[in-house]
């Protein structure tokens, strides 16, 4: 089923986003309960590769060490000058400085720090959203908005789990492609009824799983639609103070609105800021488009989800495909870097303010214990009470562990 399909069927359900609306709006009374042992994770994806040796593992006079200084945090750690706001917020998240992976390709990357696993043409992993919404939905039985909102970009599918755990994606204002289409409620009804009777009647008939999913994803999609947890994406109505705070740029929103999906019970929400493969001109791109609309929106995250006492249990994971080279080319950029590079966790009993592993003075090497992205997904699962023996079957009947059955980096476990 695809994307389009999905989105369709929403488009027709939006005559019932009015009925919604007068329902009342109760997400802030239900807030504070649903959150006290509910789970989550966020995932602030760096699409192309950000130059980890320039954010959070800088080499001062080091020929490979660029041109920003580093400067104190409140954990136990430097990190780079244009970081100042998220650096007040480094005793809640940790640095992972020895990451070394073996993909340097945008797309195998992706692939492989988002499911743990190397891309394989037999076979489709589960994403990170996908694997934590299946493994965390359980819990939400209230939950009319899917488990996984990616929101800013289309983020990594499903795979063998199937469409039910597909990312839902919106805009970093919380807008829905189509929602403004209008259906009288008695059509929209009448027209669900026909397609339910002609669904089951084909899913009866044995037709494979399509079908069935189907008409999981259509039921999702009228009960959000009917849902007062509609209000979740309704960043509007944020005071303009914590918009500012957040900022008033596409990924301050996004990260704003991930923070009232964790408020409403999403398991799972990714926030993406792409531009980040800068093969040439890296320092001024950095330290005068980037790195300040990175470190408002992670700074403002970090310290709004810890005053609201969500922090604890919202695991917080920042990374990207790999790192970029240390050496600095000759158009003033840095390339692709996968064998010695950082991420960055923290939240849901993840420990901060450490820096964990270490790379050589050049950053040319990893010279402690090397992490990979199975190792950082299986500490994220720890740390959201999800078991490492999990196992699922994919659907040629091959077994696989959670995580690719990565080791726990155990410094970050309290």
């Amino acid at each position: 089923m695809s994307r389009r399909h999905f989105v369709k069927h929403l488009a027709g359900a939006s005559a019932m986003a009015g009925t919604a609306a007068l329902m009342g709006n109760s997400i802030q009374a239900q807030a504070e309960e649903m959150r006290k042992n509910q789970k989550s994770a966020i995932l602030l994806w760096m699409g192309g590769g950000p130059s980890t040796i320039d954010i959070w593992d800088l080499k001062p006079g080091a020929a490979t060490g660029g041109e920003f200084r580093p400067i104190s945090t409140t954990g136990d750690m430097q990190i780079c000058e244009h970081m100042p706001l998220t650096a007040k917020q480094m005793h809640h998240l940790s640095i992972v400085r020895s990451m070394s992976t073996r993909e340097a390709d945008h797309n195998r990357g992706r692939y492989y720090m988002h499911t743990g696993f190397v891309p394989n043409p037999n076979i489709e992993h589960p994403g990170y959203g996908s694997v934590i919404a299946h493994e965390l939905f359980s819990q939400r039985e209230d939950l009319a908005i899917p488990p996984f909102v990616s929101i800013g970009g289309a983020s990594t599918g499903p795979g063998f789990l199937g469409m039910a755990w597909a990312p839902f994606s919106v805009t970093s204002n919380g807008r829905i492609r189509n929602l403004e289409m209008k259906l009288e409620e008695k059509r929209l009804l009448q027209r669900m009824a026909a397609l339910d009777v002609i669904e089951t009647g084909f899913i009866n008939r044995t037709r494979g799983s399509a079908a069935s999913e189907h008409q999981k994803v259509l039921k999702k999609t009228l009960d959000l639609m009917t849902s007062e947890q509609m209000e979740a994406f309704r960043v509007e109505k944020e005071p303009e103070e914590m918009k500012e705070m957040y900022g008033t740029n596409g990924f301050g929103q996004g990260c704003l609105l991930a923070r009232r999906l964790v408020e409403a019970g999403v398991p799972f929400i990714e926030v993406d800021l792409g531009g980040w493969d800068n093969h040439g001109g890296i320092f001024p791109t950095l330290a005068d488009t980037k790195l300040p609309q990175l470190d408002k929106a992670m700074g403002a995250l970090t310290a709004d989800l810890e005053q609201r006492g969500l922090l604890e249990n919202t695991a917080i994971i920042w990374m990207g495909e790999f790192g970029r080279t240390p050496r600095i080319n000759a158009g003033a950029g840095r390339d692709h870097w996968a064998r010695s590079w950082s991420c960055v966790v923290g939240g849901a009993g993840i420990k901060g303010g450490l820096a964990v592993g270490a790379t050589s003075s050049d950053g040319m090497a990893v010279e402690t214990e090397p992490f990979s992205a199975e190792d950082l997904m299986a500490t994220v699962c720890k740390g959201l009470g999800i078991s490492l023996e999990t196992t699922y079957t994919s659907k040629n009947g091959r077994p696989m562990k959670i995580a690719a059955g990565g080791k726990l980096i155990r410094e970050l476990i309290a």
